[in-house]
């Protein structure tokens, strides 16, 4: 009988330790950004942006979680060199001012079955900070078999008004482009 209370107290405890708070350190191999851009209403222009760094802390059973991500713009990269300088110019991003975006949330909405639905944050761009709320489309955790830890993570979408930030270069001409879709993987081990 003791032997099998001690079976089902390790579990119990396996189950709290699953569920408590922790630290995770983003993985920049498995996180980054991309965004889609109208180009006159016919197409559109996607790049994305690498070798992403930050933190993630999630507790599973509290529904609470926050994460600060670092975008290096170093790291833009849409598939043609000129359209990288292009935006890295002072028209878009101003990179030689503004090296790197950053987002932070210590905010999250969680469904009834306590998986992360949305969070809630700041976008700081060319100097600005405005609110913006990515949806979560998955997120999960496993253990991972590479780094013998827990690993967190998930898709998550948005769409911002560049203009709000005040890039504002060619919205007169592409008004569509105004708005931009943001896709951003995050995927954070457990330290």
């Amino acid at each position: 009988m003791n032997r099998l209370a001690g079976i089902l107290m390790a579990a119990l405890l396996g189950i709290a330790v699953s569920a408590e708070a922790a630290n995770y350190k983003i993985d920049p191999l498995h996180t980054n950004a991309r965004f889609t851009l109208d180009h006159f209403a016919t197409s559109s222009n996607v790049g994305g942006f690498y070798n992403l760094n930050g933190e993630l802390q999630y507790d599973a059973g509290a529904k609470t979680g926050a994460v600060d991500i670092t975008i290096p713009l170093s790291t833009l990269d849409t598939g043609r060199s000129e359209f990288n300088k292009h935006l890295q110019g002072k028209a878009f991003f101003n990179t030689t001012q503004y090296p790197v975006l950053r987002f932070v949330s210590h905010n999250w909405d969680f469904d009834k079955q306590g998986k992360v639905k949305i969070l809630h944050g700041q976008l700081t761009m060319v100097g600005q900070t405005h609110p913006v709320t990515l949806r979560a489309t998955k997120f999960n955790c496993y253990q991972s078999p590479m780094s013998h830890t827990q690993v967190c993570g998930g898709d998550f979408e948005a769409v911002i008004d560049r203009s709000l930030w005040g890039i504002n270069e060619y919205l007169t001409v592409m008004p569509a482009s105004r708005y931009v879709k943001l896709n951003i993987q995050i995927e954070a081990a457990r330290q």
